[in-house]
C-alpha cells in the first residue's frame, strides 16, 4: 500500500515497494521451480494446476501458497539494498473477514501478494494504522486542503501551497480564516441590514399595497416567506434564497416604490406599531424581545460550532460553477461494465502516474502490471443482508473532474473497515493535494457506510513508518491507533510515538505478561490442501520425510493466527 508522499493510502509509497518486492520474491519462486515444471512436464503440469485451482476454489474461498523463510529486497524508504524484510504468501482467493483477520495482525495486499514485513528485523519497521472516523475532526491542514478543492470547483482558482509530494505538517498554517469557504452572499442576511431603516414609512407603503393586492398573492407570499425560512434554518447555500419578490412577466419593477417584503416582515412591523400604540415608551424594547427572527440572528452562535467532515466535503456550490466533481463507487471486475468501459482511460492515467511521480519506466508500469497489482484482487466479493449496500470486496473510487478520470482510490470494503489500498492521480493536478483529499473523503466514506453497517467503523490508512519522515503525516489523522507487533493488540498513537522516538522497532503494550491471543495453539487443526485432498496438518505431518517441512507449516500459522490456519486452505506440493 503506497502512495506518493503524502497521500495516505494503507502506506502507499510502501505499496509500490511491495509491489517491486513481489516481483522479485515470485520471480525467484519462479526460477526456484523451473525444475520441478521441467521434471514433470510443463504443458501437463499447467493443466493439472488450472484444474486444481477450480476444486480448491469449490472447497473454501480463501486459498493460499505460503513461501517459507524471510525475503531480502531493497528498501524504498532508507534505500538499504538488502534490509527490508518479510514474510509473504500468494493468495489465489480469500474471503473479506480472512483478510479482516489477517491485517489486524500485520498483513498488507499487494494485488494478490501478500506480505507481513519482519519488525525486529527490517530496516524501517511499518506499523499498521487505523483511523477512527466516527470521532475524527479535520485539522487545519485538512480543512485548508478541502477548501482549496471548493475554490478550484466554485471558480476554478489554484491556491498555492503545499503540494501533493510534500508531508502535511502540523504546523502549516490555515490561509483562510473561519470555517466558511466559498460561501456566497446571503441575501437574507444584506435585507435585514435594512430593517433599522424609517419603519413606520416603510409600513404605510406595504399597507398600502396590500391593499391593491389580492389575497391569493398574500398567501403566494406566505407560502414563499416559509420556504425560505425552512431553507434558512437548514443551511442552505444562500444563493437559492430570494428575499425579494421577483417581478410578475410583463410588469417591469416600480423604482419609485420601496422593494417588496416579506409577508413575515409586513406582519411584524403591524406588531411593532401595534405595541408602540398601547406603550409609546418601552413599546420598541418589547418588540425587538418578542420578535426578533428567531430563525436569522442565531447564525453567529451556530458559525461558532466546528463545521463537521461531511459538511466541509460537501460545501453547495453555486449554480455557475466553474467544474463538477464526482466520485463513482466502480467494483473491480472486469464483468461490471462501468469498470469495463472506463478501464483505459484509468490504466493511462496510471501509467502518467507512475512515470512522473514514481520515475518508473514505461515497461515497469505497462497494462499487465496495472491489471496485476491494481485489478486483480483475492478478495471475494460478498453481499450479505446486514452488509454495506455496495457490498465487500475491492473496488477502485474514481474521481471524475468534468467528465475525465483525474483520481482513482483502490480501497477494500471489510467486515470491519475501509482499508485504502493505493492512490494514483493526473499530476497535473497536484496543486489540489489530491492525496490528502481522498483519505478525507475515504473517511467520510467509512462513516457512511456505518450508518447501514455499525460493525463497519474504521479506516484503515496502511503502514505507518515513524522512522521515515515523509510517511509520518499518517499519524495527524486523529484519533488513531497503532497495530502492537507482539501482542496485535490496538494502542492509541499518543502512547506510541515517545517510544519511537528513541527506537525504530518497539511492542507498544506495556503489560509485560500480555501475549498474543490470537496465536496458533493447536497446529494440527491447521488445514492443509495437498494431493488434490484437504487434510488436517495432524494427518499431512505424518506423511512427510522432510524436517524443514515442519518448520515451514509452523511458521506460516504463527503469522496467521490460529482463526485464519483453520479457514484457509494452505497449498503444498
Amino acid at each position: 500500500m503506497a502512495q506518493a508522499a503524502s497521500a495516505p493510502g494503507g502506506s502507499r509509497r510502501s505499496s509500490a515497494c511491495g509491489r517491486r518486492a513481489a516481483r522479485c520474491i515470485v520471480g525467484w519462486r519462479r526460477r526456484r521451480w523451473w525444475w520441478w515444471w521441467w521434471w514433470c512436464g510443463a504443458g501437463q503440469r499447467r493443466v493439472w494446476r488450472a484444474g486444481t485451482m477450480a476444486s480448491w476454489a469449490s472447497l473454501s474461498p480463501s486459498i493460499v501458497e505460503y513461501f517459507e523463510g524471510e525475503d531480502f529486497y531493497r528498501c524504498g524508504y532508507c534505500k538499504n539494498e538488502s534490509g527490508s524484510r518479510s514474510n509473504g504468501m500468494w493468495a489465489h482467493s480469500m474471503t473479506v473477514q480472512d483478510y479482516q483477520d489477517l491485517i489486524d495482525r500485520g498483513w498488507r495486499r499487494s494485488g494478490k501478494y501478500m506480505y507481513k514485513p519482519v519488525m525486529n528485523q527490517t530496516c524501517c519497521p511499518q506499523y499498521t494504522i487505523r483511523c477512527q472516523p466516527l470521532q475524527f475532526q479535520p485539522s487545519k491542514s485538512h480543512k485548508k486542503v478541502l477548501k482549496k478543492m471548493l475554490k478550484f470547483l466554485a471558480k476554478g482558482e489554484i491556491s498555492k501551497g503545499h503540494c501533493e509530494d510534500e508531508p502535511m505538517e502540523p504546523t502549516v498554517e490555515d490561509a483562510v480564516a473561519g470555517d466558511f469557504a466559498l460561501i456566497t452572499k446571503l441575501d437574507a442576511q444584506c435585507d435585514l441590514r435594512t430593517l433599522s431603516g424609517d419603519f413606520r414609512e416603510s409600513l404605510e407603503s406595504e399597507e398600502k399595497k396590500k391593499i391593491k393586492s389580492s389575497k391569493k398573492e398574500e398567501s403566494n407570499e406566505l407560502i414563499q416567506s416559509q420556504d425560505i425560512e425552512e431553507k434558512l434554518g437548514s443551511g442552505e447555500p444562500s444563493h437559492s434564497v430570494k428575499v425579494h419578490t421577483v417581478p410578475k412577466p410583463g410588469k417591469g419593477a416600480d423604482l419609485s416604490k420601496p422593494p417588496c417584503r416579506k409577508a413575515k416582515e409586513i406582519r411584524k412591523e403591524r406588531r411593532r406599531l401595534k405595541l408602540m400604540q398601547q406603550n409609546p415608551a418601552g413599546g420598541l424594547e418589547g418588540f425587538q424581545a418578542q420578535c426578533e427572527p428567531p430563525a436569522l440572528f442565531p447564525a453567529k452562535a451556530k458559525s461558532n460550532q466546528p463545521k463537521s467532515l461531511e459538511d466541509l466535503i460537501f460545501e453547495s456550490l453555486p449554480e455557475n460553477a466553474s467544474h463538477k466533481l464526482e466520485v463513482r463507487l466502480v467494483p473491480v471486475s472486469f464483468e461490471d461494465p462501468e469498470f469495463k468501459s472506463s478501464f483505459n482511460q484509468s490504466f493511462s492515467l496510471y501509467v502518467k502516474y507512475q512515470m512522473a511521480i514514481h520515475q518508473d519506466p514505461p515497461d515497469e508500469c505497462g497494462k499487465t502490471e496495472f491489471t496485476r497489482f491494481l485489478c486483480n484482487s483475492p478478495l471475494e466479493a460478498e453481499n450479505p443482508p446486514n452488509g454495506p449496500d455496495c457490498g465487500y470486496g475491492s473496488f477502485h473510487q474514481q474521481y471524475w473532474l468534468d467528465g475525465k478520470i483525474i483520481a482513482v482510490g483502490v480501497i477494500d470494503i471489510l467486515p470491519y473497515c475501509v482499508s485504502s489500498v493505493y492512490l494514483y492521480y493526473d499530476p497535473d493536478y497536484s496543486f489540489l493535494s489530491l492525496g490528502v483529499y481522498s483519505a478525507l473523503r475515504e473517511i467520510a466514506f467509512t462513516r457512511q457506510l456505518h450508518e447501514k453497517t455499525p460493525q463497519l467503523s474504521y479506516y484503515y490508512m496502511g503502514f505507518y513508518i515513524h522512522s521515515c519522515p515523509k510517511m509520518k503525516y499518517k499519524g495527524q489523522y486523529r484519533p488513531s491507533d497503532l497495530l502492537c507487533p507482539e501482542t496485535y493488540v490496538w494502542v492509541p498513537i499518543e502512547q506510541c510515538l515517545p517510544s519511537l522516538e528513541n527506537f525504530k522497532y518497539c511492542r507498544f503494550n506495556q503489560d509485560p505478561e500480555a501475549v498474543d491471543e490470537g496465536r496458533c495453539k493447536d497446529p494440527d487443526r491447521l488445514q492443509v490442501f495437498y494431493r488434490k485432498a484437504v487434510m488436517p496438518y495432524g494427518v499431512y505431518k505424518k506423511q512427510q520425510r522432510d524436517p524443514s517441512e515442519e518448520a515451514a507449516v509452523l511458521q506460516y500459522a504463527g503469522l496467521v493466527g490460529q482463526a485464519c490456519s483453520e479457514r484457509m486452505l494452505l497449498f503444498r506440493s
